[in-house]
C-alpha cells in the first residue's frame, strides 16, 4: 500500500476554504494478474474555516490576500506544498468569471506542489461538489438516482447521478450573495440575475434602495421556485433560461429523483434557524429558508449533503484524482503533464490508424492545434479490446508519424487510449519515436475539449494520477 497527501482549495463567491485528504493506494490483482492499483480509501484531515473571499473590487479577486490565506492555512494543517501530489485549486462560482480568475491561481502555484490542477467552470463544480455533499455515493450504495444542488453565493450547481454514473450537470446564476446590504438594509449590490428575479415579484432591489426582509423574502421565494423547476417539480417558466449561467450545460432529469441533496453556504443556513434574516449582510438566510419552504411544500425528499459549506472544497481535494490504468508506458522525465486539451479521434478517424492510413489523423491534428492555438495536445481514442499485432503496428505507426510531425520538440506527447492496451501501444510507438517523451495512458475516459493533468508515477510506477477537468474556465 501507499498513501499520497491530496489539497482542494476553493476560491468561491463568498468563502474560500483549504482542505487536505490523504489517499491510500493498493494493488487488489492476485500474484500472477496484470496489476490493478485502486484508491481503497479516502480520509480527510485537515479543514480550514471559510473565509470571505476577499475582493478588490466587484470585479477583481485580491490575489494577494487569497495567497495569504492559503499560506495561513498550510501553516496550521503542518503541511509544506512540497508534500502535495494530487488535489484541485478551483475558482467557482461568481468568482470564476472575475477578471483576474487566470491570475490568481497563478499566484497559487507555488501552494499546488507539483501537481494540483487550477481550473474552474460549472459542469465540472456540479460534480465535484456532488461527489463531496455525499449524493454520488448515497446513488451508489442505494443503485437509485440522486439530484444535488450546490446553493452557494452566486451559483447554483446542479448535478444528478444515477447508480454512481453522473448523467446531468448545469448551473443557474441564483445564490445567497447576489444581493448585499448595508447594516442599515440599504442595497449595496445586486446582480442582474437578482434583479430579473425581483421584477417578476415588483421588487426593485436598486443600488442604494433600502429594503425591507418581507421584500427579499418574495424575491427568495422566487429564486427557490426557479430551483424546483429546474429539476422538474414545477413546471419550467422562461425566467429559468434567463438565469442560467453562461458555459453550462442544460440540466435535464427523466424522472424524479429518490432523494434531493443540498449543499453549499445556503444549505447550511437552511439548517441553522438564524434569527436575522440579515445576518451576513446578504439574502443567503433567506433564501436557504424559502428553498427548504418550497420543496417542503412539493414533498421532495431532501436532506442537506454530509457537507453543506464545505462540499466543493471536500469534493475537490477527495474525487478529483482517477488512476489510471495498470499497464501504461512512459519515457523518464515526461512528467508531471499540464493542462493539455483532448484530441478525441471520431470511429472513422481510428478505423483509419488501424488499417494503416494518416491522412485523415495528421488533417484533424492540425486543424485541432490551430483552433486551440497551442502547440501540445492528448490524443484520445477508444481502441480495441483485443487488437491484432498488424492493427496494433499500424495505429503506432501512424500516430507516431503524425505526432512526431505536428507536436514540436520538446514538447511531450500523451496518448490515452480508453480500452487497455496502452503498454503495447507505448512500446511500439517508443520504437519509432526512441528520442521523443512520450506517454500513453489506458483507462481514463476524456471527452471532446476536456483537458488532462497527469501526476508522477505512483506504486513504484504502475499507475499515475490523472484529473480530466471539464470546460476549463467555462
Amino acid at each position: 500500500m501507499e498513501e499520497i497527501l491530496s489539497v482542494g482549495i476553493d476560491i468561491g463567491t463568498s468563502t474560500t476554504q483549504v482542505v487536505f485528504a490523504r489517499f491510500t493506494l493498493d494493488n487488489t490483482a492476485g500474484y500472477f494478474s496484470a496489476p490493478h492499483v485502486t484508491i481503497c480509501d479516502k480520509k480527510i484531515v485537515y479543514k480550514s474555516q471559510a473565509v470571505f473571499t476577499p475582493l478588490k473590487t466587484a470585479s477583481l479577486i485580491d490575489g494577494a490576500a487569497v495567497r495569504a490565506i492559503v499560506d495561513k492555512e498550510y501553516a496550521k494543517a503542518q503541511i509544506q506544498p512540497t508534500e502535495v501530489q494530487t488535489g484541485a485549486v478551483i475558482i467557482t462560482g461568481e468568482s470564476a468569471r472575475k477578471e483576474n480568475a487566470a491570475e490568481v491561481l497563478r499566484q497559487l502555484s507555488e501552494f499546488a506542489g507539483e501537481f494540483v490542477v487550477s481550473t474552474a467552470g460549472p459542469d465540472l463544480e456540479s460534480v465535484i461538489a456532488g461527489k463531496g455533499s455525499g449524493a454520488w455515493q448515497y446513488s451508489m450504495r442505494n443503485e437509485c438516482l440522486t439530484v444535488n444542488l450546490d446553493v452557494g453565493g452566486g451559483t447554483t450547481n446542479l448535478a444528478a447521478f444515477e447508480d454512481g454514473e453522473t448523467i446531468s450537470v448545469g448551473c443557474y446564476d441564483i445564490g445567497g450573495r447576489l444581493v448585499r446590504l448595508d447594516k442599515d438594509g440599504t442595497i449595496s449590490y445586486s446582480s442582474e440575475a437578482a434583479r430579473l428575479a425581483a421584477d417578476t415579484v415588483g421588487v426593485s432591489l436598486s443600488v442604494g434602495r433600502r429594503v425591507s426582509a418581507a421584500e427579499l423574502e418574495r424575491v427568495t421565494d422566487k429564486m427557490a421556485a426557479l430551483l424546483a423547476q429546474s429539476v422538474g417539480l414545477l413546471p419550467e417558466e422562461p425566467l429559468l433560461r434567463r438565469v442560467k449561467t453562461a458555459g453550462s450545460s442544460d440540466f435535464q432529469t427523466i424522472r424524479k429523483p429518490s432523494r434531493f441533496f443540498f449543499s453549499g453556504g445556503v444549505a447550511a443556513c437552511m439548517e441553522n434557524e438564524e434569527t436575522n434574516p440579515l445576518a451576513f449582510g446578504d439574502i443567503g438566510v433567506l433564501l436557504g429558508q424559502s428553498i427548504k419552504k418550497t420543496f417542503s411544500a412539493l414533498s421532495a425528499p431532501f436532506q442537506p449533503g454530509g457537507e453543506t459549506l464545505r462540499a466543493t472544497v471536500v469534493g475537490a481535494g477527495s474525487y478529483t484524482t482517477s488512476l489510471s490504468g495498470s499497464t501504461i508506458f512512459y519515457t523518464e522525465g515526461v512528467f508531471p503533464l499540464k493542462n493539455l486539451p483532448v484530441c478525441k479521434l471520431t470511429a472513422e478517424e481510428e478505423t483509419d490508424c488501424f488499417e494503416g492510413r494518416t491522412e485523415k489523423l495528421g488533417q484533424r491534428v492540425r486543424r485541432f492545434l490551430q483552433q486551440n492555438q497551442t502547440s501540445e495536445l492528448a490524443l484520445f481514442l477508444e481502441g480495441k479490446s483485443d487488437p491484432t499485432y498488424k492493427e496494433l503496428q499500424n495505429l503506432a505507426n501512424a500516430a507516431a508519424a503524425v505526432l512526431e510531425q505536428e507536436v514540436p520538440v520538446p514538447k511531450p506527447l500523451l496518448v490515452s487510449v480508453r480500452r487497455d492496451m496502452a503498454k503495447a501501444l507505448g512500446l511500439a510507438m517508443h520504437r519509432c519515436l526512441p528520442d521523443r517523451k512520450l506517454a500513453v495512458i489506458d483507462s481514463v475516459q476524456v471527452g471532446q475539449n476536456d483537458y488532462i493533468d497527469v501526476g508522477r508515477p505512483l506504486m513504484e510506477g504502475l499507475v499515475v494520477p490523472v484529473i480530466v477537468k471539464t470546460l476549463l474556465f467555462g
